[in-house]
C-alpha cells in the first residue's frame, strides 16, 4: 500500500509543494519524492492550511480574508487529492521493481500534460492505405511508392463501379476473385494484376501489424505471375550496337548509345547510371572503380569498370555522356536499336492504347520487333543474362544488389534445373 504526503521544502516566500510517494515492497521501505506545479506561499503552508476553525470576524473586511483563506484551502485541497489519485493509481497499475524518482516526476507530468489518445487506425481499405503510404513514404523508392499510388487509384475504380466501400477484413478470397474479374474487363496483363494484388495485401498485412482485424484468408491470397520473356541484349547485340556507323548517328542518338553500352556493363538501373560522372571513379593498384550510392536502395556500391566503358570514358575525354530525360532515353534506344538492326521478331509485352485517343494503355504480350522491345532497364538485364554462368553468381548479385540469389535467377528467367545444370561445369 502506498501513500502521499506534500512538503513545502524551499526557502522562498512562494515555491511548488513537493510531492513524496512511500510504499513498502518485498519488507524494505522506499520513498520517492518528485515536485509539482501546485504553488503556495511559506507561510500559507505552515500557518492557514491546516486551519479548521476560525475566530469570528469582527468586521466585513475580516470576514472576507477568512472566506478567501476557505476557499483558497479547497481550491488546494482539491488540486492534491487530483494529484495524489492520479498517483496512487498510476502505483497500482505497474510492478514496483520499475517505480523510482524518475517514474514519479513523469507521472507527476502526465498530470498536468496527459499523454495525447492515439486516433484510431481507420479500418476502411482505402483511408487505411493512405496511413501506409504515409508511414512508408520516407523507407521507399521513390519508383514504388508511384507503384502503390497506381494501385490505389485502381481501387478507387474498383469501389466505384461496385459501388462499395471495402473494409480491411474484406480483402479475402472472394474479393481476389471479384477483383481479377474487374481487371481482366479492363484488359490488364496478368502480372499487372498479381502485383496489384500483392500490393493490397501489402497494405492489409501492415494493417494486421497495427492490430486491425484482417480477414483469416488474407495469408492465401497468391499473387500468381506468369513467366514472360525476358528481353536482353546478347554480347553479339551489343557489338552491333558498337559498330554503327556514327554517319548514321545523330548527337543525341551517339549519347545515348553510350549509355546504352554502359548500362549493359555497369547493370545498374537508369535512375543510377544517368547520374555517374567521372568524380565517381577511383583507381587503386592500377584497377578502376565506380563508387555510388544506388538511389532505390540506398545502399553504397561500388562496380568495376569494365573495359568498354573504359573505352567511352576515353572517347569522351573522361567524362560519362550527358545525362537526358528517362522518356528520350527510353525513346531514343529503340531508335538506336533499330539502326543497329536489331530487328528480329521476339516475344515481348508493350504498352498499347486500348482504341485511338482513348489514352488508356495497357500491355499487350505478342511478337514484335526486338528494338521495339527494349526499355532503359535493359542494360541491367543484359549484363545479370550475359555474365551469368561466367563469373559467380555471388559476385553478380554484389554488383546488381538483388537481396538473394533466388532473386537475382528469377530476374534473368532461370530456374533450380538451370542452376543444377550449370553446376556440371564444376564436376
Amino acid at each position: 500500500m502506498a501513500t502521499v504526503n506534500f512538503l513545502y521544502r524551499s526557502t522562498k516566500e512562494k515555491a511548488n509543494l513537493h510531492l513524496r510517494l512511500l510504499y513498502r515492497f518485498n519488507e524494505t521501505d522506499f520513498v520517492f519524492g518528485a515536485n509539482t506545479k501546485c504553488e503556495v506561499s511559506k507561510n500559507y503552508w505552515n500557518d492557514e492550511h491546516k486551519k479548521t476553525t476560525f475566530k469570528k470576524p469582527k468586521d466585513v473586511i475580516e470576514s472576507n480574508i477568512i472566506q478567501d483563506l476557505k476557499d483558497k484551502q479547497i481550491e488546494v485541497n482539491s488540486e492534491l487529492n487530483n494529484i495524489e489519485k492520479h498517483i496512487i493509481n498510476a502505483f497500482n497499475s505497474v510492478n514496483p521493481d520499475v517505480i523510482n524518482k524518475e517514474w514519479l516526476q513523469t507521472q507527476i507530468d502526465y498530470y498536468y500534460n496527459p499523454p495525447q489518445k492515439a486516433e484510431a487506425l481507420p479500418t476502411e481499405l482505402l483511408k487505411y492505405y493512405d496511413y501506409f503510404l504515409d508511414c512508408k513514404k520516407n523507407e521507399i523508392a521513390e519508383g514504388t511508392y508511384r507503384k502503390y499510388n497506381v494501385t490505389k487509384h485502381l481501387l478507387q475504380r474498383y469501389e466505384l463501379e461496385k459501388k462499395t466501400k471495402l473494409q480491411i477484413i474484406d480483402i479475402n478470397d472472394s474479393f481476389k476473385v471479384e477483383f481479377e474479374k474487374y481487371c481482366i474487363k479492363y484488359k490488364y496483363a496478368p502480372n499487372t494484376i498479381a502485383k496489384d494484388l500483392r500490393a493490397i495485401k501489402s497494405v492489409c498485412s501492415h494493417a494486421k501489424y497495427n492490430g486491425l482485424e484482417t480477414s483469416y484468408q488474407l495469408e492465401k491470397i497468391k499473387a500468381v505471375y506468369q513467366k514472360g520473356t525476358k528481353i536482353y541484349l546478347s554480347f553479339e547485340d551489343l557489338e552491333a550496337i558498337e559498330k554503327i556507323d556514327p554517319k548514321k548517328l545523330t548527337e543525341s542518338l551517339d549519347n545515348t548509345k553510350d549509355w546504352l553500352i554502359i548500362s549493359a556493363y555497369t547493370a545498374q538501373r537508369i535512375s543510377d547510371f544517368m547520374r555517374f560522372t567521372d568524380k565517381m571513379i577511383r583507381t587503386e593498384d592500377g584497377q578502376s572503380f565506380l563508387e555510388f550510392t544506388q538511389k532505390k536502395t540506398d545502399k553504397l556500391t561500388t562496380i568495376p569498370v569494365h573495359p568498354k566503358v573504359l573505352e567511352i570514358l576515353k572517347k569522351r575525354n573522361g567524362m560519362f555522356p550527358y545525362a537526358i530525360s528517362d522518356q528520350k532515353y527510353n525513346d531514343y534506344i529503340k531508335t538506336v536499336c533499330e539502326i543497329a538492326e536489331l530487328t528480329e521478331m521476339t516475344k515481348g509485352s508493350k504498352m498499347i492504347e486500348t482504341a485511338p485517343e482513348s489514352g488508356i494503355f495497357r500491355k499487350v504480350t505478342k511478337m514484335y520487333r526486338k528494338c521495339d522491345l527494349v526499355t532503359s532497364h535493359i542494360g541491367r538485364k543484359s549484363f545479370a543474362s550475359n555474365f551469368y554462368g561466367t563469373i559467380p553468381t555471388s559476385h553478380l548479385i554484389n554488383i546488381t544488389n538483388h537481396s538473394s540469389e533466388g532473386q537475382f535467377l528469377a530476374y534473368i528467367g532461370k530456374s533450380n534445373k538451370d542452376l543444377a545444370k550449370e553446376t556440371f561445369k564444376y564436376f
